[in-house]
């Protein structure tokens, strides 16, 4: 049995340090099940890293959603993208007629920077947070294959074009190439304006069997892994071999080759990311990601965009809500209501979350969802 999304919501996403979770929570449910055009579901898988025990049923009960299941997920970055992987087996084996999704992350509560490490991995001892772990990743790559960083500026540059057509998006303003560069300094070669920001935010979706309503989406694959030990058996950056192997399961199970894919939305949390999943994902070879957003393959109007959506550069990260938000992207592009950043001729999507941040693995976990065909 196939599984399909019946319906999306989200919250703005910003730093919202006034609005409590169950607020963003609200937002994204009410609309997710207006989207979807339900009054009722049978369970709901929730994700949040940073939350409190009981973040989901807090946020729930205030809108009357009680007496069902609830499960909460937590893996990185890739947490509600974890819950709506679960969600879509848990439709497909009969498990459940409906599923109710849901992301929230009220970041602003726990950091006012860049996220802490964990002090019982060798990088929280040493004060290794995740940009110095992008900038690592950027080192290894251009050992590999040389780096230009016009092509890293280009990323965040594609980026913030794009999220100027989202208003749902945490930075709506377009930047340049010499603004990128100039920006501080965070974590060689890594600038400010390279790196995501912290948000608050919740997204939703209804997760469902079959029913014949032309605007549900269908599921086509979705594949999860957490990371091979890393070690010195792997020469590639940091993630990589965990996003391919993930791709290629997702791309088995569909069908279908990246070529084929309309858009993408990954996990664009430092430029380097985009440049390693987009290599990792098969739009090009190992080497060719920066070429790849520097010929505008990627932008909106090319071949295959990247994150029409804005992305994290733009949209923000509330790592417990993300997966879901690109999710909800990738709804609506194929929808056709995406507005202003609609991707013509939609048909089919692919979303990434790269979830990282333990130590000795390569990566905490990964989804890849192909939605569409």
């Amino acid at each position: 049995m196939d599984a399909h999304v019946y319906g999306v919501g989200t919250s703005h996403f910003g730093r919202q340090p006034g609005v409590a979770g169950p607020m963003l929570a609200q937002q994204a449910i009410i609309e997710a099940l207006g989207d979807a055009e339900v009054d009722s579901i049978d369970a709901v898988f929730a994700g949040t890293v940073f939350g409190a025990p009981g973040t989901a049923q807090r946020a729930l009960q205030t809108l009357g959603i009680t007496g069902v299941p609830i499960l909460t997920f937590e893996n990185a970055c890739a947490t509600s993208s974890t819950a709506l992987h679960e969600a879509r087996h848990a439709v497909m084996s009969g498990r459940y007629e409906r599923v109710l999704c849901l992301g929230i992350e009220t970041m602003t509560a726990h950091f006012a920077g860049p996220i802490t490490p964990e002090v019982t991995d060798a990088e929280g001892r040493a004060g290794l947070a995740l940009p110095g772990v992008y900038a690592m990743v950027a080192s290894r790559y251009e050992h590999l294959h040389g780096l230009d960083r016009q092509a890293l500026a280009a990323v965040a540059v594609k980026n913030r074009a794009h999220g100027a057509l989202n208003p749902r998006a945490q930075h709506g303003s377009e930047v340049t190439v010499e603004e990128v560069l100039a920006s501080r300094m965070v974590a060689d070669p890594l600038t400010l304006m390279q790196c995501c920001d912290i948000s608050d935010a919740a997204t939703a979706a209804v997760i469902g069997v079959p029913r014949g309503n032309p605007r549900d989406v269908r599921i086509a694959a979705s594949a999860l892994r957490s990371g091979e030990l890393w070690d010195h058996r792997s020469t590639q950056p940091w993630g990589y071999d965990l996003m391919a192997s993930v791709a290629s399961d997702a791309y088995e199970e569909a069908g279908i080759g990246a070529q084929e894919i309309d858009l993408f939305e990954v996990h664009d949390a430092f430029t380097i990311g985009e440049i390693t999943a987009t290599e990792a994902l098969g739009l090009t070879e190992p080497g060719g990601g920066g070429e790849l957003v520097l010929s505008g393959h990627t932008t909106l109007g090319g071949r295959q965009p990247v994150n029409p959506s804005g992305g994290l550069l733009s949209r923000g990260h509330p790592l417990g809500a993300t997966g879901l938000a690109q999710i909800a992207e990738g709804v609506w592009q194929l929808r056709g209501e995406a507005g202003a950043r609609q991707v013509e001729g939609a048909r089919v999507a692919a979303v990434e979350t790269m979830g990282g941040g333990t130590a000795g693995i390569d990566g905490n976990g990964c989804v890849v969802v192909i939605l569409g065909g």
